[in-house]
């Protein structure tokens, strides 16, 4: 049993690793925007901004005010 889940936390976590996020939303609205340094967090919290229901423009200016 320790074995299996053992495995099965090495898989997830490989699984996590190489899991990617498409960040092509946040250089819609804030292109040339040097994202390379933002943790996941961050990143989720763009895109979380992106998704939202927000106008585009509001959209566009805290995307812009965050990364600034």
């Amino acid at each position: 049993m320790k074995t299996l889940i053992a495995s099965t936390a090495l898989v997830l976590t490989a699984f996590a690793a190489s899991a990617s996020v498409d960040t092509s939303g946040i250089q819609t609205y804030a292109p040339n925007a040097d994202i390379s340094a933002l943790t996941d967090a961050e990143i989720n919290t763009l895109l979380s901004v992106i998704h939202s229901g927000d106008s585009e423009s509001e959209k566009r200016i805290a995307v812009q005010a965050f990364l600034k």
